[in-house]
């Protein structure tokens, strides 16, 4: 892969899939981990109602990630562009990011200001 030019190994597959899958809003893709081997999954284009919750909360962290590396933090409104969820139907990105907190896979930006925003849990 390294002599083909595909393989760069400077780090940023990940981060490049990932930014692909949102500016086209795909499924996240799922990373997965094989004994000393790393597998990347990417799925064929869906609409929100197709996902499965756990595509979408997967999708609500990659998208933390993103805005964290771009100097900002995720909202309600910039995941429902993120999934493409009409803004009137806008509960159904509370939910997904209430499900993220439950798992543990964001936190709040700001505890004291609910309207801040969401980071990663590591951020």
């Amino acid at each position: 892969m390294r002599r083909m030019k595909i393989c760069e190994e400077q780090g940023t597959g990940i981060d490049k899939a990932v930014n692909a899958a949102e500016i086209f809003q795909l499924p996240s893709p799922d990373f997965r981990t094989e004994g000393d081997n790393m597998k990347a999954v990417l799925l064929a284009p869906r609409q929100f109602g197709e996902m499965t919750q756990v595509e979408r909360v997967r999708a609500a962290y990659q998208h933390a990630v993103l805005k964290v590396l771009a100097n900002s933090r995720m909202t309600n409104s910039s995941l429902c562009e993120r999934l493409g969820i009409a803004k009137q139907n806008a509960a159904q990105a509370s939910r997904i990011i209430k499900d993220a907190l439950a798992a543990g896979l964001i936190r709040p930006a700001d505890p004291e200001a609910p309207r801040a925003g969401y980071v990663p849990h590591w951020a």
